[in-house]
């Protein structure tokens, strides 16, 4: 039996009523703005948002639209069967408690991360989003194979969802796994926007007793000053035009208790340059207030001597900084899952629970064969779920912000005695570290090798004198597409000509991993700098689909590009 607790409440069906006016809607957020829900209902067209959110505002001539028969069909198809989850949720300005440290920001009710949403695979989802937030908003559901007109990336599969509007997404969730959802929205990713989402399989074949889900994140908004987009306007200006400083990154994993480690601060003039994507939402101009966040001198063992791009005030643990983490409670012996969820914009972390071995068994929701490690390091968008047993004590899970000298962190408590420093980091984090490119996917789900029908090649360009990230040097345009036909086998190869490491992310598939001996299933893989990456996947879920780095700030810039499927 599984001890957890699930905190978003689901809704029973009800029937079809008249859709809530937009101050009927303001009071019910009101009413219940400590949890960032509202009152259910049923019935709403599960294509139609309200506020002119509905559809797609980029041609699709040649290609599959997201509103197509084809996407239409695929969704008939999906296995499902099982109950419909109707939810409400809210994006809202709010204050949170970091642990210490009170911060203005936008978040999913008064929580960070938001509300845990929950569901068994071959259920359908119909969850509304209330947007509240003084700019356009969306949701992506990050690592599902959903129908294309849900993905929730405005100006391609959905116009964006206007401030004081609501948007209905409905779809079947057909995979279980480890997933999350945020914004597809200019910087707004790297505020407080993001939770988890927890698929549990009805045929689970992990035994454990609890079950802790895990997500990191570096934190910058409402900062003395910062906000995400005043910390884009500064990298925009690039080092050409003098922007930055070296804040003391430095090669030592070990770092300190809970700042950025960085060595001073430079005034700043938010000086916006560069093309925005169509996805970006306007409604608010970069403060030209607050410290400088550029970051330099970032060296990873690992990822090189770039290892990020922004000087993070805080790195937290399920919204807590170091100084007063969250503690999960257990008994000695008892098995623990833990689903950990890099939510961060800018940072990879290396993570370790002191004392304790792990066994990692799957990642980005798909199992792998069962792989001992001392450590992992997480990318930008990827999971990983990995077995515990929990020894008799209290030990620090350890999240170390690479190459920043900087960690988060939160309290394993099993029996007596008093929580480690914020400073200690466990031996663990200089053992055994884990990378996804040396896990072999589960015989269950692995994709088979072969030649590929198709190979799309793209060179990921760019670097930080300009700020220029891209993909074959040209930013974004969501009218250029990479085409695909349903049915065939793809092969992406990416060649990264930059200095810096990338998390690519694949919108709507999985992937098998086709450069790693061991193939496994992911849908956010690491391509370290000057090195290539290789993946392969059937061409099964029609429509337009994003492929993108997840560093956020990279991505916003331009390097993003579509994958099309062929009408």
């Amino acid at each position: 039996m599984h001890d957890r607790t699930t905190p978003l409440q689901r809704t029973p069906r009800t029937p079809r009523t008249p859709r809530a006016s937009r101050r009927a809607l303001l009071g019910a957020a009101l009413a219940t703005a400590g949890t960032g829900l509202v009152t259910a209902c049923s019935g709403d067209d599960p294509r139609s948002g309200h506020g002119g959110a509905s559809g797609p505002s980029t041609g699709t001539e040649g290609y599959v639209a997201p509103t197509g028969r084809e996407v239409a069909a695929a969704e008939e198809q999906r296995p499902g069967g099982g109950r419909l989850r109707e939810l409400k949720l809210m994006a809202m300005p709010t204050k949170l408690d970091l642990g210490g440290r009170t911060v203005r920001t936008w978040a999913y009710g008064d929580a960070l991360p938001g509300k845990e949403v929950r569901l068994t695979a071959g259920d359908t989802l119909s969850l509304t989003l209330a947007n509240h937030l003084p700019q356009a908003t969306s949701l992506h559901w990050h690592g599902l194979a959903l129908r294309n007109d849900m993905d929730g990336v405005p100006g391609l599969t959905q116009r964006a969802i206007a401030p004081g509007a609501d948007f209905t997404y409905r779809f079947k969730v057909p995979h279980p796994g480890t997933y999350w959802f945020h914004p597809h929205s200019g910087t707004q990713q790297d505020r407080g926007l993001y939770a988890p989402l927890i698929v549990d399989d009805p045929r689970e074949p992990l035994a454990y007793d609890k079950e802790w889900v895990v997500v990191l994140d570096d934190w910058v908004d409402g900062v003395d000053g910062s906000t995400p987009d005043a910390v884009l306007a500064e990298l925009r200006r690039g080092m050409d035009h003098g922007g930055g400083m070296d804040h003391g990154g430095g090669s030592d994993n070990s770092g300190d208790s809970g700042g950025s480690g960085h060595s001073g601060h430079m005034s700043r003039t938010a000086v916006t340059t560069g093309r925005r994507s169509p996805g970006a939402a306007s409604g608010s101009e970069p403060d030209p207030a607050g410290p400088s966040r550029m970051l330099m001198g970032s060296t990873s063992d690992i990822l090189g001597r770039d290892a990020g791009d922004v000087a993070y005030p805080y790195y937290l643990i399920n919204g807590r900084a170091p100084a007063d983490p969250s503690t999960f409670r257990a008994r000695p012996g008892d098995r623990i899952r833990l689903r950990l969820i890099n939510a961060g914009g800018d940072t990879a972390f290396r993570v370790a629970l002191g004392g304790h071995e792990l066994t990692v068994t799957h990642t980005d929701g798909f199992p792998v064969r069962h792989r001992k490690a001392d450590a992992l390091l997480i990318g930008m968008g990827e999971r990983y779920d990995v077995l515990v047993t929990a020894k008799d004590g209290v030990f620090p899970l350890t999240a170390v912000a690479e190459g920043k000298k900087a960690a988060a962190r939160a309290v394993l408590r099993t029996g007596g005695g008093s929580a480690p420093s914020p400073s200690a980091r466990p031996g663990e984090l200089r053992r055994r570290v884990l990378l996804a490119d040396r896990l072999t996917a589960d015989d269950s789900v692995a994709l088979e090798a072969g030649e590929p029908d198709r190979t799309v090649r793209i060179r990921l360009t760019g670097g930080m004198a300009r700020y220029d990230w891209a993909f074959d040097g040209e930013p974004y345009d969501p009218g250029r597409r990479h085409p695909v036909r349903a049915g065939e086998r793809v092969r992406l190869e990416f060649t990264n000509a930059t200095s810096m490491w990338h998390p690519l992310h694949l919108h709507g598939h999985t992937f098998a991993v086709a450069s790693a001996p061991g193939r496994p299933r992911k849908d956010t893989a690491v391509i370290l700098p000057n090195g290539r990456l290789a993946v392969d996947f059937t061409a099964d879920n029609p429509g337009l689909w994003m492929i993108h780095c997840h560093n956020v700030y990279h991505a916003e810039v331009g390097m993003m590009t579509v994958l099309g499927y062929r009408s």
